[in-house]
């Protein structure tokens, strides 16, 4: 088979990624894409059929089914445990003339086949491997409350979460470890099968404008918020997470949304990875427009406790 390389996606890829990827792919007339990488190299790979076979800009595609022609089929193959994108007819693509996140949807956009090898993450940076880890976790945990839940959605969310919440240390600390390597993988499919099922909440909408603002990867950005997020939507779901505390039996007596958010502090602290917005240089005087952004994400109006930009403030407050 003749092959054609395009690597040409950085971290959150946008609409620019994604036109020049089907710049080349019209180049060399193909038939079949494959997604190899993370999250950001599935979603352009979505991206370009999207262009590719139906036409104009991936602002066309905002929302689902907005595709009319048929698209080209397609394989992912993830090489991190983060964001389960091959197992989601999503793309989400930044607006890099607004820096909004843009979820182009399509059931035709889903790769035709998934290959889940957990060889190909045995090479991973151990900040990598911790930042696509807390994404991964932090998709269990919104899929599984968020207002679009369903008995499909938490079936996958909790397989997720049982899956990952053992694991993520031990493939800090023993990253050869191909089972748990493994069980990391297939936990992050399992998270994306939710998302696809049902929708995310706040921590994501309040994630995307740190990364638009300050160029904060994904997943930090997401450790940054989580705790804050489980204790916000504890005061009105904590059932929810009382089923997921016991689950990895984590509840020693407090509520299950407490339980869970200090293991996630626990967690971003074995990882050294940042536990304050201040510690990433987040002035305290942006908060405001923060909070007006993180009002607008799509995910903002699935949370399961609802929200006003005054709520979503308090949120950042509470991570500064």
């Amino acid at each position: 088979m003749r092959v054609t390389l395009f690597d040409g996606v950085e971290e959150n890829p946008t609409d620019r990624h994604v036109e020049a990827g089907t710049a080349m792919a019209k180049q060399a007339g193909i038939d079949i894409l494959v997604g190899l990488g993370g999250g950001s190299a599935m979603d352009c790979a979505k991206g370009i059929n999207f262009i590719l076979t139906n036409g104009g800009r991936m602002a066309d595609y905002k929302g689902h089914g907005k595709a009319t022609k048929p698209m080209l089929p397609s394989i992912g193959i993830p090489t991190t445990a983060g964001t389960g994108s091959e197992s989601q007819s999503y793309a989400l693509i930044t607006d890099e003339s607004s820096h909004l996140k843009m979820a182009c949807g399509d059931r035709k956009a889903a790769f035709r086949i998934s290959i889940l090898d957990p060889e190909l993450t045995l090479s991973l940076p151990r900040s990598v491997s911790a930042i696509t880890g807390i994404d991964a976790i932090a998709h269990a945990l919104e899929s599984y409350v968020c207002l679009k839940r369903n008995p499909v959605s938490q079936m996958a969310a909790s397989t997720a979460w049982r899956m990952l919440e053992p694991n993520f240390d031990l493939v800090l600390d023993d990253p050869k470890n191909v089972e748990a390597r493994s069980a990391m993988l297939v936990g992050a499919h399992f998270a994306g099968m939710a998302i696809e099922n049902s929708m995310l909440g706040i921590c994501h909408s309040c994630a995307n404008p740190l990364t638009a603002h300050y160029g904060i990867a994904h997943g930090i950005a997401i450790g940054l918020m989580l705790p804050h997020v489980l204790r916000f939507n504890g005061q009105t779901i904590g059932n929810l997470y009382d089923e997921l505390a016991q689950e990895t039996r984590m509840h020693n007596g407090q509520p299950g949304y407490e339980a869970i958010a200090q293991r996630i502090e626990a967690m971003l602290h074995h990882a050294e990875l940042p536990m304050r917005l201040r510690d990433r240089g987040v002035s305290q005087s942006i908060l405001p427009i923060l909070a007006e952004e993180a009002n607008q994400q799509w995910t903002a109006r699935f949370n399961p406790r609802p929200v006003t930009e005054t709520d979503l403030l308090q949120v950042y407050q509470a991570a500064w």
